[in-house]
């Protein structure tokens, strides 16, 4: 079974609204002020997953900081999770900076079948994610629901990219120890976070913290699943294709190609995401 952790969707109608909705939200104006910056919607994504042989994938949104255009978005990909079960897992999407409107969306959106938050986007939805006090109301009803967490990490290094920002490791850290006992994924490596497994104070606050490898081609040599397998475990690793950014068959190949055992590329590929999400009956 084969796994994406991570990939976006959009309504259909947010590829002739590009201009309104650059206006309204912050997230969406970064990363797609380029008009050739390509939007998914559920067919689309079930046309490349059957091309690449992806049995799930877990739909997000971007990091929404306006929160009508977060609902419409949250709404399309719980329907199309309910059109095709088993197929797409649905996250929803919030700003914590909305206080009890957030959480009011969260529990909406877990009613309605969500099993995660994310993808959080601290930068361009004006969040400090290293303090505890403004991210507890939201991070207690994540595990209150059982919802997993998946937030946007960035490198302190390297070339620059529409929606980079500053969610470095030092800062994910900081966000992990406040809240040891939530469930959380560090998307894009968590901006090389892993590469601290060789400390011991992080290599044991890693409990409950999983890394994602969304748009990996684009960041790191494809030495990086191997690297970041003997500094943290392969267990800890989920297959993330950033979809529609990049195609899943790019990154599935990098991990096949990898020199991992074939254990460990099964878990990365689909074994890992699936024990997280409670996928006990699917096949493998």
């Amino acid at each position: 079974m084969i796994i994406d952790f991570h990939s976006h969707l959009h309504p259909p109608s947010f590829k002739d609204r590009r201009g309104e909705i650059r206006k309204a939200d912050a997230t969406f104006a970064e990363l797609f002020s380029n008009p050739a910056a390509k939007l998914a919607d559920a067919p689309d994504l079930l046309d490349a997953m059957e091309r690449a042989g992806v049995d799930v994938t877990v739909a997000m949104g971007i990091g929404w900081s306006d929160l009508p255009t977060a609902q419409e978005a949250n709404d399309y990909i719980l329907s199309a999770a309910k059109e095709h079960p088993g197929r797409i897992i649905p996250f929803c999407s919030v700003n914590p900076a909305w206080g009890a409107a957030a959480l009011r969306e969260v529990e909406r959106c877990a009613a309605e079948g969500a099993v995660g938050i994310g993808e959080l986007h601290p930068d361009s939805q004006g969040f400090d994610i290293t303090g505890y006090k403004g991210m507890a109301p939201l991070m207690d009803a994540a595990k209150e629901l059982n919802l997993i967490t998946l937030v946007h990490g960035s490198e302190p290094a390297g070339h620059l990219y529409p929606g980079k920002g500053a969610t470095t490791p030092g800062r994910l850290w900081a966000f992990i120890q406040n809240f040891p006992n939530n469930v959380i994924v560090c998307a894009h490596w968590g901006g090389g976070l892993p590469f601290y497994g060789l400390m011991p104070e992080v290599a044991r606050g890693l409990e409950n913290v999983y890394f994602d490898c969304a748009a990996s081609p684009f960041l790191y040599g494809p030495k990086v699943f191997e690297t970041v397998a003997g500094l943290v475990g392969a267990e800890r690793i989920l297959l993330g294709v950033d979809y529609p950014l990049l195609p899943q068959r790019r990154v599935i190949k990098q991990v096949r190609e990898s020199s991992l055992t074939g254990a460990q590329k099964a878990a990365i590929l689909g074994g890992n995401a699936k024990r997280l999400l409670g996928l006990g009956d699917a096949p493998e």
